[in-house]
């Protein structure tokens, strides 16, 4: 995936500044940054859902403004704003993704993996939010896709749920997969994360390793120096 001068607005609001990153085959990728900086905004116009201003993206080597239905064949996608219809069952919602791909990953295998295999006949409104947030992570991964994009993906789950969801990405990884993930858990970030690029009001402020981003703060922690990278940039 690569990524160059990509830039949005709303109106006069320039929400994603000029970025500019690669992610590298088989490598997970953390976004970060606080509320409003333009993580989803970032994979959504990467993605060709909301058009850009500027820039350019290549997903799996191809332009996804003009390849969108190839690159979602290839590609798994959870957004934040994900909507379920009213009534529909867990089993239901999995089989009418699946029936989309020509080479579907297997749903129950999925949902056990992600101890969701109890609810299969549950309402999806019925689910608790991080159950809820469980199941939209299993549907980005139905494609069985080269790279999956995750926005904020443990967002209401538990301690334990969210290192249940940890592990299992670790092992996504392990057989492959690319991850793009955006996060605000600094402990998120240090746990999955290969190379993380820290974003503020749609700018890069640095973009490394883990190490590489703590080296260049004065700190010894990522909380502390992402917490300085976010003043100081304030300051310039």
């Amino acid at each position: 995936m690569k990524v160059k001068n990509l830039t949005k607005r709303f109106g006069k609001k320039v929400v994603v500044d000029k970025l500019s990153f690669q992610v590298y085959r088989q490598e997970v990728f953390g976004l970060l940054g606080p509320n409003g900086a333009g993580k989803s905004t970032t994979i959504e116009t990467a993605l060709g859902l909301k058009k850009a201003d500027g820039g350019t993206a290549e997903i799996v080597g191809m332009n996804p403004a003009a390849k969108r239905k190839k690159i979602f064949e290839r590609v798994g996608v959870q957004l934040q704003s994900s909507n379920f219809q009213n009534n529909i069952r867990v089993e239901e919602i999995c089989e009418e993704l699946s029936a989309l791909y020509e080479s579907p990953a297997d749903y129950r295998e999925l949902l056990r993996q992600f101890r969701l295999e109890e609810f299969m006949r549950q309402p999806v409104e019925k689910l608790s939010g991080g159950e809820r947030q469980k199941l939209s992570v299993v549907l980005a991964l139905l494609p069985g896709p080269e790279l999956v994009f995750l926005d904020e993906l443990t967002t209401g789950l538990d301690t334990a749920a969210r290192r249940e969801v940890w592990q299992t990405l670790k092992g996504l990884k392990e057989r492959g997969m690319t991850i793009f993930l955006t996060t605000h858990y600094m402990e998120e970030a240090e746990s999955l994360c290969d190379r993380i690029m820290l974003i503020k009001q749609g700018k890069e402020i640095i973009t490394g390793t883990v190490e590489e981003v703590v080296e260049n703060s004065p700190y010894d922690n990522l909380e502390d120096a992402y917490l300085w990278y976010m003043a100081e940039e304030g300051k310039r």
